[in-house]
């Protein structure tokens, strides 16, 4: 049995286990690999967790033999691209929706689809759809994540705000009463580097917007719901609700303007800068919401996927592996440990706390955002032109008008 690695000795693991093709050599066992990544965020106990996963498998396995690759967030996209086109490195990898399309598309994973049907009826129906391409599900969920908006009860009090807001009217109508008291109401994170599904998709969607036409040939998010968008953060930056540089903040907690008292919520946090945030300004003080809505509720919340490469030479013992990654048991205990929400309903979380609770009531609202196989680059136009309008430079129509251009000519380019 091979002992789930860490980072270093996993990497030298991997290449003698992908110079075989995953077939493990000589032996009659199966061999199987999964790449996984640190979605425990505490390294010693993401080791434990995972050594006795493989454990109590290969104990109820005798013919299969598992290899947990522990990975790093860093570089992930080109070292998976890299894996499945050369076919080597894993069998199983954990992805998210916003990578299955390119993926799918060059024939590189395989459907899942039979692992997920016998019990397909106790999953998050958002959890399967947002890793199904074309009727095929390409991931098999382990978990979920989602954003909820956090808010300091304190200072809607103090600025006479008996009802925090839950819709993007009662945000706008809002502001200027938090801004008298020289508090922004929305703690909006402007800088490039975040991602827009965390800061401006959020107020898209809630609008009814979306990022690309149906057919994914162009983009549309400078119709009427985007221009909308835009224009009500700028019209939150005229009243005061938005932090002074926020075309240029990140959406970190610690040390940020929400934990200063100087902004009052974030629309789209995680439920971990729950805790960041009850450090700063007192549990007590710290209120957890539903998504805001416009014509429509819509929280940024994505399944983490098990993904079978097209290569894997042990299909059956991957799918059985996966199968078990995928139960009611390993979910509760992975939750438990990462802080994420399970992918499942028949799934109860051992020792949840409250604010989790509150966070799980979000799930229903869970979008993973617009799939596309060049979503990152399209987010990587349009990100600066929205910064552009919060510096005062463009207005809303100009700045996404520019931005589809750029982003309409990306999606042709075939590159």
């Amino acid at each position: 049995m091979k002992k789930a690695a860490a980072v270093g000795l996993a990497a030298v693991l991997s290449l003698a286990v992908a110079g075989c093709g995953s077939s493990g050599g000589g032996s009659d066992k199966s061999a199987v690999t999964l790449w996984m990544y640190p979605v425990i965020g505490d390294q010693a106990k993401s080791q434990a967790f995972w050594s006795k996963v493989e454990k109590d498998f290969e104990a109820a396995n005798l013919a299969i033999d598992v290899t947990i690759d522990l990975q790093p967030w860093e570089g992930r996209q080109e070292k998976v691209t890299t894996a499945l086109v050369s076919k080597k490195g894993f069998d199983l990898v954990v992805l998210g929706p916003d990578q299955i399309p390119q993926y799918a598309q060059q024939g590189t994973i395989e459907p899942v689809d039979d692992i997920v049907t016998p019990d397909k009826a106790s999953y998050l129906p958002n959890s399967l759809s947002a890793l199904t391409i074309d009727g095929k599900l390409y991931g098999v969920p382990i978990y979920q994540t989602i954003t909820a908006p956090i808010y300091n009860k304190k200072a809607f009090a103090d600025a006479g705000v008996d009802e925090v807001p839950e819709t993007l009217d009662e945000l706008k109508e809002a502001a200027p009463k938090l801004a008298a008291k020289k508090v922004a109401i929305l703690d909006y994170p402007g800088k490039p580097e975040v991602t827009l599904n965390q800061s401006f998709y959020p107020i898209l969607w809630a609008n009814g917007g979306t990022v690309f036409a149906a057919d994914g040939k162009s983009v549309v998010f400078n119709g009427p719901e985007g221009v909308a968008s835009l224009q009500l953060l700028l019209d939150l930056k005229a009243a005061g609700g938005l932090p002074p540089n926020a075309a240029s903040k990140g959406n970190d907690i610690e040390g940020g303007t929400l934990a200063a008292g100087e902004t009052a919520m974030y629309h789209a946090a995680t439920a971990g800068q729950v805790d960041q945030l009850a450090t700063a300004i007192g549990a007590e003080n710290v209120g957890i919401g539903v998504p805001l809505e416009g014509t429509k509720r819509v929280a940024f919340g994505i399944p983490g996927g098990l993904m079978l490469a097209k290569h894997s030479e042990h299909k059956d013992a991957a799918k059985k592996f996966a199968a078990y990654l995928a139960s009611p048991e390993v979910s509760a205990a992975l939750a438990k440990e990462s802080g994420f929400f399970p992918a499942r309903t028949d799934v109860t979380v051992p020792d949840q706390t409250e604010a989790s609770k509150e966070f799980a009531k979000s799930l229903q609202y869970a979008f993973p955002g617009d799939t596309h196989p060049k979503a990152r680059q399209v987010m990587g136009v349009l990100a600066p032109h929205i910064q552009a309008a919060l510096l005062g430079k463009e207005d809303a129509k100009t700045a996404l008008d520019a931005a589809a251009q750029e982003a309409n000519q990306l999606l042709g380019s075939g590159g």
